[in-house]
């Protein structure tokens, strides 16, 4: 996701860890450092100098924190700036159980709605929420049957009509279809897709909305337009006000800086993200997780989550216990990685692993298909290692990394690195709860997900 920004910013924040005195001109090359890498991003000209420019103001201010440094101060700060330019807080949605909800959803046509949906269907489908979804797209050929090829595997009823042409027609038959069914509490709507300048398509999507009386509509945006989904959500929000905005595409998407701080701008709320063309490849946007991961710092808390989704209820107890506790063991992690049969799964749940992402590569490609081979590296050095040590990894040294090396077939460098980016994750997990036990630590001070990057 956004390699080429988060490998910039990396090598941006390395520079001011690694130097031995912050002053004015580590301060300039740093500005200079991050205008590059944000522009490279297709971030708005105006919003990165307008973001360097209060980080240089901050950065060089003489009124910081007594307890804190230079050094870190001025990392919290770009942290801070990055997180207000890039949707500024988490904006969930929300959506009553208790009641039937009805999300209507709209973009232009090759956005990935019909993908969207039934992600948004399978989202709530976990947790707890009856679908029902109905094909309003009339006008392109074998859309109906895309949707319900598309949620045959979760069960998710579709409701449509082949051989009607009227979108209203069969939206309003739908909607009365899915509210005479008393277990059904969330009726999705798919619309045909549009253009910001069809001006039939999006009268008839207000007539839509006018029949639907959504409780939100859906904008889907797909990331690789870059800084044009600001012209895009403003169009559609004039016809209709958007609730609530999807990004898609943001897996190979070298512009999707640009459209999320393009979408920011409008003051929209984007609510998830699809970084893949699977199903579960969905995420809820949260700025300031979204960042840490961009900075290479993980994201804790959705690395705990995917984990929770991705592995069975019954095996995943003990191991949420560990996540939540700051206990992990390499058997814990052994064992759901032995556990996991998809890809996707794997390089999902790895990405958000504190420095254990740098262990896979930093490129998106490469970790797509290198992740395979050198997480089935990974469970044989653990599987080398006795049961003691899989419990308690501070004892592995010397002559016992020297016999694991040997019984995995690896080399005895492979293995400390293992252990020395298990111990960097163990930490972060730690430090978090620590963090999050002071309520967001004192005033001034480094934000959870940070810490690791400042030891």
């Amino acid at each position: 996701m956004l390699e080429g920004l988060s490998s910039s910013l990396r090598t941006t924040l390395m520079k001011i860890r690694g130097a031995p005195i912050v002053d004015k001109k580590l301060i300039d090359e740093l500005i200079r450092d991050l205008e590059n890498a944000l522009l490279g991003g297709d971030v708005n000209l105006d919003l990165v100098m307008g973001m360097t420019e209060r980080v240089r103001e901050k950065a060089l201010k003489d009124d910081i924190p007594l307890a804190v440094s230079r050094r870190d101060y001025t990392i919290k700060v770009i942290y801070d700036e990055l997180t207000t330019l890039l949707g500024r807080r988490e904006d969930p949605l929300r959506i009553n159980p208790n009641e039937k909800s009805v999300l209507m959803f709209v973009g232009i046509q090759g956005s990935g709605k019909t993908t969207s949906i039934g992600k948004v269907a399978n989202y709530y489908q976990k947790r707890g929420f009856k679908v029902g979804v109905i094909g309003g797209d009339t006008f392109r050929p074998g859309a109906l049957d895309q949707l319900q090829q598309y949620l045959k595997p979760i069960e998710v009823e579709v409701y449509g009509e082949k051989d009607e042409k009227k979108a209203t027609s069969v939206i309003k038959n739908g909607l009365k279809y899915f509210k005479e069914k008393k277990n059904t509490n969330l009726i999705l709507i798919d619309t045909t897709g549009r253009h910001k300048e069809e001006k039939a398509l999006i009268k008839e999507m207000e007539q839509i909305s006018k029949i639907a009386k959504p409780t939100e509509i859906l904008l889907i945006v797909d990331a690789t337009i870059g800084q044009q989904a600001q012209a895009q959500a403003d169009a559609f929000n004039r016809a209709t006000p958007i609730g609530s905005i999807i990004l898609t595409k943001m897996d190979g998407s070298a512009k999707g800086g640009g459209a999320i701080s393009a979408v920011a701008i409008t003051g929209a709320k984007i609510r998830f993200y699809a970084d893949g063309e699977k199903i579960g490849d969905f995420e809820t946007f949260n700025p300031t997780r979204f960042v840490s991961s961009l900075l290479g710092m993980g994201d804790i808390e959705g690395l705990v989550n995917t984990v929770n989704e991705t592995f069975a209820e019954e095996d995943t107890a003990e191991l949420r216990d560990a996540y939540k506790k700051g206990k992990l063991t390499l058997r814990h992690f052994k064992t759901q990685l032995e556990s996991a049969s998809k890809q996707s799964a794997l390089s999902k749940m790895v990405g958000k692993i504190p420095g254990i992402s740098g262990l896979m590569g930093g490129q998106k490609q490469l970790m797509e298909e290198e992740s395979q081979k050198n997480m089935q590296r990974f469970v044989a050095i653990c599987s080398s290692m006795t049961d003691e040590e899989l419990d308690n990894p501070r004892i592995i040294k010397g002559k016992r990394i020297q016999r694991i090396a040997r019984g995995a077939g690896a080399h005895p460098q492979e293995v400390k690195m293992l252990l020395n980016q298990f111990n960097v994750m163990n930490k972060q997990l730690k430090m978090m709860r620590k963090m999050r036990g002071r309520r967001g630590g004192p005033q001034g001070g480094i934000p959870p997900g940070l810490e690791g990057l400042m030891s």
